[in-house]
């Protein structure tokens, strides 16, 4: 895998974390109900749950690739029109990355990592976007070293971005200038979100 195609896979993980949803819903509403701790247990349980989907993501897509290279270009063209979508959506975003925030109740640490892995396992989007994000990958990246890649830089960044809301989410000034440019945020990721749709029709 090539240091270009890596980057594209870095960037299009952050847009899928930075996307929200439910599982920013539930890693904002553990940091404001207990401490940034469970904030963070929230955010790395969640990322288990986002590495169970990439491995098994990457096993299927390799196994179709080899079996019906056909079959395999035209999940590419699907994961495009997907990407398309959450690009438009994003672009029509009035809410914002912060609309989503919510508060709750005091809970442990154990509860907040339950909460964070369950909202990742059953949420069928996160299915359908990483069907989208690896048809473009798994074809440039045929060793295991590769395919060990395009798992983990998702379960890292998904991680990363999601410890970064709860420590961002103890510093109020902090959001509130969040909270301001959330259109603008959603607005770029849906740019670069539909360029990389293009990316995939144009070089599947």
């Amino acid at each position: 895998m090539t240091l270009t195609i890596w980057f594209s896979l870095l960037l299009i993980s952050m847009l899928g974390a930075m996307s929200p949803g439910p599982s920013l819903a539930t890693v904002a509403k553990h940091t404001l109900s207990g401490r940034r701790i469970n904030g963070i247990a929230a955010a790395w349980a969640h990322s288990i749950g986002i590495g169970i989907y990439a491995f098994i993501t990457v096993i299927g897509l390799a196994v179709v690739l080899q079996q019906s290279p056909v079959v395999f270009k035209a999940i590419s063209y699907l994961g495009a029109a997907y990407l398309a979508y959450l690009g438009y959506g994003a672009l029509r975003s009035t809410g914002g990355i912060a609309a989503k925030l919510e508060s709750g109740e005091q809970v442990t640490l154990l509860e907040s990592a339950k909460e964070g892995l369950l909202i990742s396992l059953l949420n069928p989007k996160i299915a359908l976007f990483f069907l989208a994000l690896f048809s473009q990958f798994v074809a440039a990246g045929n060793t295991p070293i590769d395919k060990a890649i395009i798992v983990i830089t998702p379960i890292i960044i998904d991680g990363l971005w999601y410890t970064l809301i709860s420590c961002l989410l103890s510093a109020p000034k902090i959001v509130d200038k969040l909270r301001s440019k959330a259109q603008w945020i959603d607005r770029l990721s849906g740019v670069v979100l539909i360029l990389l749709a293009l990316r995939v029709v144009f070089y599947a």
